[in-house]
């Protein structure tokens, strides 16, 4: 197999030095069906793939490559609930937290599918008596915020998510925490109410350092001004799976919320750790929110490898990856509610597919996930898009776009939907010499003006992007949005044959930042230290205010 895979990428590499004076625009001239042949419309939402240095026969080649990396297979063994990440030795089952279907899904033997109802609805019917006056205060007064505690995972697909879908929010002001920066939790301090606030504390562990240092201060906060201990159980609910701790810090039982170890923290937002979400838009959005990302499931997991929007973006990642050299993508949302977007789909990709080992232990010799940035536009036409447009680097774009936003001013939004289309077509057209000459030459420059500036003014073009346009941010929409991001990653990390679903990198600072701690807070630096880290330290503790 190894070796048919190999001929393939032979294959791949040949059309890809074809391909490199090929402009995409001489390939729209050459197939006035190109949109067609390289679009797919899906629920009301447009995989716009037309603008990329790709053919029919390279688009084959890749797919044939999927197809040979067993792809079908190891989606197959994902939604069965096989031990796909196997460093940890655990399923791999977010999708299962969205399964709508009334399948039967079994980890070790056991139908989980019983379980994850249980946990919802007692998740929700806890997040309808916030918002419906059912569980007040310890004083009797009506929950008015929701402080969310978390980090990684736990905080950043909530809070992008609650971002993103602020039309449908209720009376509840829900507030996010995740900086172990003091400042970050004071600043929620200081504007909400003990006596209607509610803390969810986020943290599979529920011994995550950042998190319960945040969940600490707010038990502080909130008896320095309550007194009472039992009144904690009021104010604070536990997303996590260790009950044992919950309860030690103050938890009801009852508002303990589990969810399960085959929940990557970055996978997390379908599960329990949406608590906040669900308070924030209500239970009804909570679940057409879960609706979108299952259609997304049934799409991947159903269409035809030529056919499906998330291993179709994931093919073009990996060709631009490995056979252009494209180091970074940017993902920019012409739309203000996805604000957050870009800076959730860093951790779903780099944290997921940041790795160098492949599934025999082996280091790669190739590169694997992509440096992931963006934010929105059309800020981003004024910040870093004359880097892509006209700079030295490789960058694919992923653009975005709503057509109805809701808002009343549609001719504003016409000119924020003016910007997204442009952009797309001058990053694929450029300007040439000879069109730059002509302008400057209309523009009544001289000819010695005209030379200075010319080369200044050229823009190369043939830059790829994608485009997803949807016609409204609902629920359902910002479901199928994260999911099929979700299914691009895992298909890539088939490809690079890695192991998508763990995160060792990130344990190592843990492990150091706790040693460090411990030497920070007695004021004594260890020797066995770098020179750098103990003068940096060193400089702390001169520098420390007491």
């Amino acid at each position: 197999m190894e070796e048919i895979k190999t001929k393939i990428l032979e294959k791949i590499f040949q059309k890809k030095k074809s391909l490199e004076n090929i402009s995409i625009k001489s390939l729209f001239e050459a197939n006035p069906h190109r949109f067609e042949d390289f679009s797919f419309e899906y629920n009301k939402v447009l995989f716009d793939f037309s603008k990329n240095i790709i053919d029919e026969e390279s688009l084959n080649y890749l797919i044939e490559f999927a197809e040979k990396s067993n792809l079908v297979e190891n989606i197959n063994d994902m939604f069965l609930g096989k031990k796909i990440n196997f460093t940890e030795n655990r399923a791999v089952l977010h999708t299962a937290l969205r399964n709508l279907s009334g399948e039967q899904i079994f980890v070790d033997g056991k139908d989980i599918s019983k379980d994850i109802k249980v946990e919802l609805n007692k998740a929700l019917n806890f997040a309808e008596n916030l918002r419906n006056g059912i569980h007040l205060g310890c004083t009797g007064k009506k929950i008015k915020n929701v402080v969310n505690i978390g980090i990684g995972g736990s905080h950043l697909g909530p809070d992008m998510v609650c971002t993103a879908l602020n039309k449908y929010s209720g009376d509840i002001t829900v507030h996010f925490v995740s900086n172990v920066d003091p400042f970050d939790i004071e600043q929620v301090l200081k504007i909400v109410d003990p006596e209607n606030t509610v803390f969810l504390i986020a943290s599979k562990t529920f011994t995550t350092q950042e998190t319960m240092a945040n969940a600490n201060k707010a038990k502080r906060w909130f008896l320095d001004r309550m007194s009472e201990p039992d009144f904690v159980a009021f104010h604070f609910a536990a997303l996590s799976t260790n009950v044992r701790a919950c309860k030690d810090f103050g938890v009801s039982e009852s508002n303990i919320f589990g969810f399960w170890d085959w929940v990557g923290g970055r996978y997390s937002v379908w599960s329990v750790i949406g608590l906040s979400i669900a308070i924030s838009i209500g239970s009804a959005n909570f679940m057409r929110f879960l609706k979108g990302g299952y259609d997304m499931d049934m799409h991947f997991r159903n269409q035809p490898l030529n056919q499906n929007i998330p291993v179709l973006m994931a093919l073009l990642g990996f060709w631009y990856n490995e056979f252009w050299n494209a180091e970074t993508y940017a993902v920019i949302p012409y739309d203000q509610n996805l604000l957050k977007f870009s800076e959730f789909l860093q951790q779903l990709d780099m944290e997921s597919n940041g790795k160098r080992i492949n599934r025999s232990g082996e280091v790669v010799k190739y590169n694997t996930g992509p440096i992931l940035w963006g934010t929105i536009g059309t800020n981003s036409q004024h910040s870093f898009f004359q880097l892509i447009h006209q700079g030295t680097r490789f960058i694919p774009v992923d653009f975005l776009a709503c057509v109805n936003t809701g808002s009343e001013d549609i001719e504003q939004h016409k000119i924020l939907l003016s910007n997204f289309v442009a952009q797309t077509e001058a990053l694929m057209l450029g300007k040439s010499e000879a069109e730059v000459q002509e302008e400057l030459k209309s523009e009544n420059f001289s000819n010695d003006e005209i030379e200075l500036l010319k080369p200044h003014k050229v823009f190369p073009g043939n830059k790829p992007t994608n485009v997803i346009i949807y016609n409204e941010l609902t629920p359902e929409t910002l479901g199928m949005l994260i999911a099929l991001y979700e299914h691009k990653v895992f298909v890539q990390g088939v490809l690079w044959e890695i192991n998508s679903f763990d995160q060792w990198g990130v344990e190592l600072g843990k492990i150091l930042a706790k040693k460090i701690l411990s030497e920070l807070q007695i004021g004594k630096i260890d020797n066995k230290h770098d020179g750098s880290t103990k003068g940096i330290m060193k400089f702390l503790f001169d520098n420390f205010k007491s």
